[in-house]
């Protein structure tokens, strides 16, 4: 799995991409921690861009869970984007997509959420996912 990251004015957009499954949930999780501390100590929010990410297994499920618990007690907000079909039916049968927010795209989940973030995203060339 690789992750890479960029901020938005508040909101950070987190670029996971491969499997997330048994193996590399751990690695997931550890990248994911720091930038949910972020976006928790700011009360902004967290955007994941799944768009490439083609599998995500029951333990990549459970590090989404507690991400979006987290999130929710200190007043944030945690989304995903642009899922794959089969990463979306997961998130159907599992009723994940109750759990977190989830958007067709990095630019509506910014939309949604922050003003000053949509349009630090408009006016970035070299942005993830649109």
């Amino acid at each position: 799995m690789e992750f890479s990251s960029r901020s938005f004015a508040d909101i950070v957009v987190a670029v996971p991409a491969g499997r997330i499954d048994h193996e590399a949930a751990r690695p997931f999780e550890q990248a994911l921690a720091p930038l949910l501390e972020q976006a928790v100590t700011v009360n902004a929010g967290l955007v994941l861009d799944f768009a490439g990410v083609d599998y995500i297994s029951s333990v990549g499920l459970r590090v989404l869970m507690v991400a979006a618990k987290k999130a929710r007690a200190r007043g944030a907000h945690i989304a995903v984007t642009t899922l794959h079909p089969v990463v979306a039916e997961i998130f159907a049968i599992s009723r994940f997509d109750s759990v977190l927010a989830v958007f067709p795209s990095v630019r509506a989940a910014l939309a949604a959420y922050s003003a000053p973030a949509l349009a630090a995203y408009d006016a970035n060339p070299g942005r993830p996912g649109t």
